[in-house]
């Protein structure tokens, strides 16, 4: 049975992803308006919505160290701050220079939360739940998703000089509650232990755990793994070169496993289509922006109810089942809406089906992304890495993903202009089959296990899927 203090903590903690989530789903929609209002270029729109996504690869790149130095707890209050003055500059910019500014500020915030909330939440979960409860920050993504796109329908009336400062401002209250709320909650036990503070571990695994005997097996676990690393002055010196200049063949392969996820989950696509949905299906006839983001809301809704769906599944059925599925699902989805999106381009009538294929396709791809690649890659990037290296490992490979997602977003709409979005749809569903074939041979299997038993399945075997990792790494 669920601890529910918990799963209360876990959600305060996924909290924070509302942040990010709403920043995509409303930039969608307010970018349509900011263009307009400021006069400026598609070119300089590129660079408003990507900027967030290169800035986060510094606050993602910064959050392992700094959580590792300042507490998991505090690491997420700094994100609710950065993404406060942001969302503040954002609303009141009378330029787009200060505009720019805000978006830096907010990205650096999300780089932050991205990856502190699924590893104070893997670091809070029993085993036996950590798939749903490490999953809550990609459906709280979602959610701030889906309230962006309401936001953006509700407030799309008001003058154009208005509604856009209103869609990008709301933010700070949410960002406010998030940080105080977060004051409240216990540090990770983890943490604690790396830092030597024991008995403070003790007092908040008892509160986490269902029974005392689940509490003090915890705890016994946790000290063993931690070994040498518990004293005070820990604050993750040494972890860069255990990562990157003399890594364990164990640690290489989390590693690839983490870093490739994290780099398929962006090279889907997947943000960019949620930033630029309206821009594709103006090109596929729909001007009247009030249709357009009712199409956002629709999508919106299909991608929250599967992500909860994945979050529910994933303990019983495994990661790797659902993440191969959706990743085929979305090979399927982005060769059908490359096929729609071309014939639109080279009919002049607009046929009701083709658009209807299209948005029938984009809902599909999000749907199929909700089920595997979003809930999984923050599941296993915070999962896959020992204790003592977990923060930063987690850090480098949400920064690959930030990376990737800011390339992708920037670049989108000019690559579209040169092959069409047709073609660039074939070309992420290319990607994603590329992406499937890694997933099958690169990621074992972690149901079940607890934190401190995962570097054994990364260990050398010689049968299962485990075995494919060890000849595929080894190549």
């Amino acid at each position: 049975m669920m601890n529910r203090y918990t799963l209360l903590c876990v959600l305060l903690a996924s909290a924070n992803s509302i942040l990010s989530g709403y920043d995509t789903g409303v930039m969608s929609g307010a970018a349509l308006y900011i263009q307009e209002n400021m006069k400026i270029s598609s070119t300089q729109v590129e660079i408003l919505v990507g900027t967030l996504n290169v800035f986060s690869l510094v606050g993602s790149l910064a959050s392992g160290k700094t959580s590792d130095y300042i507490g998991r707890r505090y690491t997420m209050v700094l994100a609710a701050t950065a993404f406060l003055i942001g969302a503040l500059l954002m609303g009141l910019a009378p330029s787009y220079l200060i505009l720019l500014t805000g978006r830096i500020i907010a990205g650096i915030g999300v780089g932050y939360a991205l990856m502190i909330a699924p590893v104070y939440s893997a670091e809070l979960s029993p085993a036996m739940n950590r798939g749903l409860l490490t999953s809550l920050p990609e459906v709280f993504i979602i959610f701030g998703i889906l309230l962006g796109y309401i936001f953006n329908y509700a407030l799309s009336g008001l003058s154009p000089n208005i509604n856009w400062r209103l869609m990008l401002g709301l933010a700070v209250f949410p960002s406010i509650g998030i940080g105080l709320g977060v004051v409240t909650m216990p540090e990770s036990p983890r943490w604690l232990v790396m830092k030597g503070k024991l008995s403070e571990a003790k007092q908040v695994l008892m509160k986490i755990s269902s029974t005392q005997a689940e509490a003090e097996l915890r705890f016994e676990e946790i000290t063993k793994a931690a070994g040498r690393a518990e004293k005070s002055d820990w604050h993750g010196q040494g972890v860069w070169k255990e990562l990157l200049i003399r890594p364990s063949m164990p640690i290489r392969r989390m590693l690839i496993a983490a870093i490739g996820i994290n780099f398929f989950m962006q090279a889907s696509g997947n943000d960019a289509v949620m930033y630029y949905c309206p821009e594709v299906f103006r090109a596929a006839g729909i001007h009247n922006k009030k249709e357009l983001f009712g199409i956002n809301m629709i999508m919106g809704l299909t991608k929250t109810s599967f992500a909860l769906l994945s979050a529910l599944f994933l303990d019983r059925f495994g990661r790797r089942p659902l993440l191969i599925l959706g990743s085929s699902g979305m090979v399927v989805s982005l060769s059908l809406l490359g096929l729609g999106s071309k014939f639109l381009e080279n009919s002049s009538s607009k046929p009701t089906w083709a658009i209807v294929l299209c948005i029938v396709a984009v809902c599909a791809d999000v749907s199929f992304f909700s089920i595997g690649l979003g809930p999984i890659t923050w599941v296993y990037s915070s999962e896959a890495f020992p204790t003592r290296i977990r923060a930063q490992g987690s850090a480098l490979a949400i920064s690959v993903n930030r990376l990737v997602s800011g390339v992708v977003s920037m670049s989108f709409l000019s690559i579209s202009k040169k092959i069409t979005f047709g073609g660039i749809f074939f070309v992420l569903g290319g990607v994603m089959a590329v992406g499937t074939a890694f997933f099958y041979f690169f990621l074992p299997e972690t149901k079940g296990l607890t934190l401190e038993e995962m570097q054994t399945i990364f260990e050398d075997q010689n049968t299962g899927n485990h075995g494919r990792v060890k000849e595929m790494t080894e190549i």
